[in-house]
C-alpha cells in the first residue's frame, strides 16, 4: 500500500537517447506514429513484448526501455536505416503544403476524442470520429487546433463477472506516461486559466497533444491550485457523474477552452461546436465581444454566430443534454451580471419556447440558435434532424429548415490493415495514400488477383482469432475458471467459417441481441458442419444503461451455450484496438439500429475499406452507400407500424441461409473469380473514396468552414459595425413587423397551362415604412401531394417592380418545369441573411393568402 508522504518535490527522468536516435522523443511525442507505418515500426523494433505490454505506446515505452537497448538499436545499421526513414516520413508530413495569407484557422470543440488506444479519451463513436476529423485535417493540411477535456481516469474499462454481467473500473491515467505535454506560459511555467464557479474559482492547466500537423488543446482541473475535491474531480471522468457534474464539464470545456485558446494568443476565425457539449463557448464569446468591442449583447450575438458552427450527432431528443432553469440560475446569473448579459435573454437561446421559463436549457438548442452554420452527419440524418427540430422554424416547410449534413467517414490510414496497403502499392498508382478520392484509382482494385485479395483477407482473420483466443484466456484465468473451461476459451473460432462482427455501443436502438431472436433458427445456422457461421460480439454499455447491461449478460450466457461456445464470442473491454482487428478480420459487419436511430454510423465504413461486406439496417450512412456497397440490406427504407424487430431479424436469418451463406462457401467451388471476391472488390473501389475522412473535411471546409471565416472577416471591419447595423436594423423591423402585410396575391392561374408557356405571380405588400431591400418576398412553386401540401418545391426570389404610397409590388413570370398538379404560395420574411442556410431561429416569415 502506498504511504503518503508530503511534501513531494516533483521531476521528470527521460531516456539518454544516443545522439544517432536523437529525435526518437519528438517522434513519440506526434501521434503521427498512430498512422504512419514506418515511425510505428520504429518503436515496435526496439521490443516487440514490450511495446504491446506499455499498451502501444512509444512515450511510456521510452520511459521503460533499457539504455543497452537503445545502444544496440543505434549500433545496428538496419535499425538506424529504419530510423532514418522514419524521420523522412516525419518531416514529409510536417511541412507544411498550403498558404493561408487571409489567417483562416478553424477551432473544433469535442468532448472526447479516439485518437490511439493509449489515450483513452473517448467513448466511442463520437471521439473515434474528432480524433478522425483531427488526422485528416492534418493531412489535408487544414489549419486547425482541437480543443478537450483532459480525464484522470477517461472512460471505464470494462470486464465481466462470472454471470457475465458488465462490471467497470477506472484506471488512473499518468499523464506523464503519455504522448502528452504541459502548454508553457511566456514565464515557462506550466499554462492555466481560470473560471467562476458558484463556490469560487476554478483553475484549469493545459495540456497539449502534437496530432502531425494539428495541435489538441486539452483542460485539466485535478491540480493543487483546486482545494475542493468537486472541482477536482470535474475532469475525473468522461460522461460520468450527474448532472451537475456534467453542466461543470461543460462550462469548462467552452468557456475554459475559449480562455485557454485566448491566453495562448490564438485567434480562431471559425469555432466548430461538435455536438451540444461545448455550446457554452458561444455565451463566452458573447461576454468577449461586449466586454472587448463595447457591443451590446445583441450585437455580439449577431457577430459572434456568424462564424459559429455546430454538427448535432443526436437524432432523437433523449439524447440532449438538458438542465433545469434553477441549476442555470446558480451556475450562470453571477456570469451574466458581471457581463451585463440579461440572464433571461441568455436562457432564450436554450428553449424551444422563449417564453416558456420553466422549459428546460437545451445545450443543443443554444448551439442551434448561436450558429449561422448548422449540420447533420448524413444525409438520412439531415431530414431526421430538420423534422426533429422544425419548432425553432415553424413557419418554413420542413425540407427549408436550415440544418445541411455531411457525411461522416474515417481515417483510411488508421484504420486499413496492413496486408491489404502492401496489394494497394501493388497494384494501384503510386501515391494512392494521398490520391485518396481519386475514384479512378480505386477502381484499379479489379487488378487484383482474386486468390491474392483472399490470402490478404485470411490472414488478417487469423491474426484475428489468435487475438480474441488470447483475450479469452486472459479473461478466464481472470475469472478463476476451471481448467476444462480455459481450455475451451483458447479454442474458440473457426479460422475457415463465415464471421460476423457486431461492435458498438451497447444503446439500446443499436438491438444488439436482434440476432438472437429465434435461437433455434440461428443455431441451424451456425452449426452447419459443412458450412459454419461464428459471431464476434464487443462493445460496453453506459454504467447506468441497465438495459444495455441485460443485453450483453444476455449474449454472453448464449455464449456459454454447449452448441454454441465455439460459435458465439464476447470480447471484454472494447476498445479502438479490438475495433481495428475486428474491422479488418471478419468476413461480415452486422450494424441493426432502428433506422432513423443512428445518426451516421462509421464502424461499417472502416469495415468496408477493409474488404468486409456489410449486413445493415439502411440507416445514416449505408442509406447512402447500399446500392454501391456489394453489401445486403436489412428490411428496406419503409417506416413499419408493426413489429420491426421481429421482421428485421427474419430478414437476417433469410439473408444468411440464402444469399450470404451460400455466396461465402461457393466460392471454394469456384476456381478463382467468385461472387464473394467481386463483392469484396466492389465495396473497396466504391466506398473507400467516398467515405475517406479526408474527403468530409474538405466538404466541411468548402461548405461550412470557409463561408463562415469570410463571413467574419466581413462582420469584422470598421469594429464590427456591420454587426450593430444588424442589430439595430433587426430592431427596427421587429418594431413594425406585426404591420407588414400582403394586401394583394395573386392571380391564381384559370384553368389548364400548357408547359412551357409563363405563369404571372404579383403580390402586394404593405411595407409598414420598410424599404424592398428590407424584405425577402418569395414564391414557393412545388407539386400538390395527395393532402394538398407542395411537395418538391424551389424557391423564387420576387423582385419589387412598383411602389404605391406605403405599397410595394413584388412580381415575376414563373415557368413551370413540370406538368401535372401544381401549386404556389407566397410569402414575406425579413432580408437579414444572404444564404438560405444560416436563416437564424428566430427569423420572422408570413404567408399571403391567395
Amino acid at each position: 500500500m502506498p504511504f503518503n508522504i508530503q511534501p513531494i518535490r516533483e521531476f521528470l527522468v527521460r531516456p539518454s537517447l544516443p545522439p544517432a536516435l536523437a529525435r526518437m522523443s519528438e517522434l513519440a511525442y506526434n501521434l503521427l506514429w498512430s498512422w504512419e507505418p514506418t515511425i510505428r515500426a520504429l518503436f515496435r523494433r526496439l521490443d516487440g513484448e514490450m511495446w504491446k505490454d506499455v499498451g502501444y505506446n512509444p512515450v511510456a515505452m521510452l520511459g521503460r526501455v533499457s539504455q543497452a537497448a537503445l545502444e544496440r538499436a543505434a549500433a545496428d545499421p538496419r535499425y538506424r536505416t529504419l530510423y532514418d526513414r522514419a524521420c523522412e516520413r516525419y518531416d514529409a508530413h510536417m511541412k507544411r503544403i498550403a498558404s493561408n495569407p487571409d489567417g483562416k484557422l478553424i477551432a473544433y470543440f469535442s468532448a472526447e476524442y479516439g485518437l490511439t488506444e493509449c489515450l483513452p479519451i473517448y467513448s466511442g463513436g463520437l471521439g473515434v470520429l474528432s480524433g478522425d476529423h483531427l488526422k485528416s485535417s492534418s493531412d489535408i493540411d487544414l489549419p486547425l487546433v482541437g480543443v478537450a477535456l483532459l480525464y484522470q481516469h477517461g472512460y471505464f474499462r470494462q470486464f465481466l463477472n462470472a454471470d457475465g454481467w458488465q462490471q467497470e473500473r477506472y484506471p488512473e491515467n499518468d499523464f506523464y506516461t503519455l504522448p502528452i505535454k504541459p502548454v508553457r506560459g511566456p514565464d515557462g511555467n506550466p499554462l492555466k486559466v481560470a473560471v467562476g464557479l458558484p463556490t469560487g474559482t476554478l483553475t484549469i492547466k493545459v495540456w497539449e497533444i502534437e496530432v502531425g500537423r494539428v495541435k489538441l488543446f486539452l483542460l485539466d482541473t485535478n491540480i493543487p491550485d483546486n482545494v475542493r475535491p468537486e472541482d477536482r474531480t470535474i475532469t475525473d471522468q468522461l460522461y460520468g457523474g450527474d448532472n451537475e457534474t456534467r453542466i461543470r464539464q461543460e462550462i469548462v470545456l467552452g468557456i475554459g477552452g475559449l480562455r485557454a485558446l485566448n491566453a495562448m494568443g490564438i485567434e480562431p476565425t471559425v469555432y466548430h461546436m461538435n455536438e451540444g457539449h461545448s455550446a457554452f463557448l458561444a455565451l463566452e464569446r458573447i461576454r468577449v465581444f461586449i466586454e472587448k468591442h463595447g457591443l451590446t449583447f445583441e450585437e455580439a450575438l449577431a457577430a459572434t454566430r456568424t462564424n459559429n458552427v455546430f454538427t448535432t450527432h443526436t437524432p432523437v431528443p433523449a439524447g440532449i443534454d438538458l438542465f433545469d432553469p434553477g441549476m442555470m440560475y446558480h451556475f450562470f446569473q453571477s456570469y451574466c451580471r458581471e457581463a451585463s448579459i440579461d440572464f433571461d435573454k441568455f436562457m432564450e437561446l436554450g428553449r424551444r419556447n422563449p417564453e416558456d421559463r420553466g422549459e428546460r436549457f437545451s445545450m443543443a438548442i443554444l448551439a442551434l440558435k448561436t450558429s449561422a452554420y448548422r449540420n447533420a452527419v448524413s444525409k438520412l440524418h439531415g431530414a431526421v434532424s430538420r423534422e426533429m427540430w422544425h419548432e425553432l422554424w415553424p413557419q418554413i416547410p420542413v425540407s427549408e429548415i436550415p440544418i445541411t449534413h455531411v457525411t461522416n467517414g474515417v481515417h483510411l490510414p488508421s484504420w486499413l490493415n496492413g496486408d491489404l496497403a502492401d496489394l494497394f502499392d501493388q497494384y494501384i498508382e503510386p501515391g494512392w495514400r494521398e490520391h485518396h478520392t481519386n475514384s479512378e484509382s480505386w477502381k484499379l482494385v479489379k487488378e487484383i488477383p482474386d486468390e491474392e485479395l483472399l490470402e490478404a483477407h485470411r490472414r488478417r482473420k487469423r491474426r484475428l482469432i489468435g487475438f480474441i483466443r488470447e483475450r479469452q484466456k486472459a479473461s478466464a484465468q481472470r475469472r478463476k475458471v476451471s481448467g476444462v473451461e480455459l481450455r475451451y476459451a483458447g479454442e474458440v473460432l473457426d479460422p475457415n467459417a463465415l464471421t460476423i462482427g457486431f461492435a458498438r455501443r451497447f444503446a439500446t436502438y443499436k438491438r444488439a441481441t436482434l440476432l438472437f431472436r429465434d435461437v433455434a433458427r440461428l443455431k441451424k445456422i451456425l452449426s452447419d458442419p459443412d458450412r459454419p457461421v461464428q459471431i464476434v460480439i464487443a462493445g460496453k454499455a453506459h454504467p447506468k444503461d441497465q438495459p444495455g447491461k441485460s443485453f450483453i449478460r444476455e449474449i454472453v450466457q448464449l455464449s456459454r451455450d454447449p452448441e454454441l461456445w465455439k460459435h458465439v464470442v464476447f470480447v471484454e473491454d472494447y476498445d479502438m484496438k479490438i475495433a481495428r482487428e475486428m474491422v479488418q478480420g471478419v468476413d461480415i459487419w452486422l450494424n441493426t439500429p432502428r433506422r432513423g436511430e443512428e445518426a451516421c454510423g462509421t464502424s461499417g465504413m472502416k469495415a468496408a475499406m477493409n474488404g468486409v461486406l456489410n449486413l445493415s439496417i439502411l440507416d445514416g450512412w449505408f442509406d447512402e452507400a447500399y446500392e454501391t456497397s456489394g453489401g445486403w440490406a436489412i428490411g428496406d427504407r419503409e417506416d413499419y407500424a408493426e413489429d420491426q424487430d421481429g421482421l428485421h431479424a427474419s430478414a437476417i436469418y433469410y439473408l444468411l441461409e440464402k444469399e450470404i451463406v451460400p455466396a461465402f462457401y461457393d466460392r471454394r467451388e469456384q476456381a478463382s473469380s467468385s461472387e464473394w471476391v467481386r463483392r469484396m472488390k466492389q465495396t473497396i473501389m466504391d466506398l473507400t473514396p467516398d467515405f475517406d475522412c479526408r474527403r468530409m473535411v474538405a466538404e466541411y471546409n468548402s461548405a461550412l468552414y470557409e463561408p463562415a471565416h469570410k463571413a467574419f472577416v466581413a462582420m469584422r471591419g470598421g469594429n464590427y459595425q456591420k454587426a450593430k447595423d444588424l442589430a439595430g436594423w433587426s430592431s427596427k423591423v421587429r418594431a413594425v413587423w406585426d404591420r407588414v402585410n400582403f394586401v394583394e396575391a395573386g392571380p391564381s392561374p384559370i384553368g389548364p397551362v400548357t408547359s412551357g408557356r409563363t405563369v404571372p405571380v404579383r403580390a402586394a405588400v404593405e411595407m409598414a415604412g420598410l424599404e424592398p431591400a428590407d424584405v425577402r418576398v418569395e414564391v414557393v412553386l412545388g407539386k400538390v401531394g395527395a393532402n394538398g401540401s407542395l411537395e418538391e418545391t424551389d424557391v423564387i426570389l420576387l423582385p419589387a417592380t412598383e411602389h404605391v404610397g406605403s405599397v410595394t409590388v413584388f412580381a415575376t413570370e414563373l415557368t413551370p418545369q413540370y406538368t401535372g398538379r401544381l401549386g404556389y404560395a407566397l410569402r414575406i420574411s425579413p432580408n437579414h441573411f444572404d444564404d438560405p442556410r444560416t436563416r437564424p431561429c428566430t427569423s420572422l416569415l408570413k404567408w399571403g393568402n391567395l
